[in-house]
């Protein structure tokens, strides 16, 4: 059962999840309004151009939960879901799961973005194997500070690889579906890599490669 593993931001979405997730906040009236956005769109800039302070950026979009539960901020989440996910959900990527799962491969999503804003997302696209960056509980409610390894750049490789071993998988015949240049180093592990969207520095280096280069918008 090879694997067949997507990005979600901009690959299986037709936006960004974390960006949209402050830009909520914002609308909301739930941060401070100005400063948020600005930072929002700084982070994401420097996202878009490769240079990204995951750990920075971790602390940052896990401030406003902090000091809450799962359960407190599910009613938030799924306001999120409603108003902002489900605009950005794409047919096509959703009949490329499902020919994945037709064949018998096993689904997996992994993304930089916290299990907070995502796990809610992978559930609705029907995957249940989800590697994303780890948002810290402490006695039942978010700290506000991340956990293990950001699931970000050469850290998805590593998150994948402890997957693989614990679970006892390979990648032999394996898939891997991203829009971003981020992630190259797991693009370069897998069997069949794709690129899906692509920003110009992966549509560059997927041409000199041969990869295939896919559109879901």
């Amino acid at each position: 059962m090879p694997l067949a593993i997507f990005d979600l931001d901009n690959t299986l979405l037709a936006g960004d999840s974390d960006h949209a997730w402050g830009e909520f906040l914002v609308a909301r009236q739930l941060v401070d309004s100005e400063e948020h956005q600005r930072r929002n769109d700084e982070f994401y800039v420097q996202y878009q151009q490769g240079g990204l302070d995951i750990d920075a950026y971790l602390r940052f979009a896990l401030a406003p939960i902090a000091g809450q539960s799962p359960a407190e901020l599910a009613p938030l989440h799924r306001d999120f879901m409603e108003n902002y996910i489900a605009a950005m959900q794409l047919p096509k990527a959703t009949a490329l799961i499902d020919k994945h799962r037709q064949q018998g491969h096993t689904l997996m999503i992994i993304t930089a973005t916290n299990r907070f804003v995502t796990g809610p997302i992978a559930k609705a696209l029907g995957i249940d194997i989800l590697l994303a960056s780890e948002a810290e509980i402490i006695d039942g409610a978010y700290t506000g500070q991340s956990e293990d390894i950001p699931c970000f750049q050469e850290g998805k490789v590593v998150r994948l690889n402890r997957w693989l071993r614990e679970n006892g998988k390979d990648l032999a015949g394996s898939y891997f579906y991203s829009d971003s240049h981020n992630d190259l180093p797991l693009l370069k592990q897998v069997d069949h890599p794709v690129a899906v969207d692509p920003d110009q520095t992966l549509r560059d280096y997927a041409a000199q490669q041969g990869w295939p280069i896919i559109s879901l918008r």
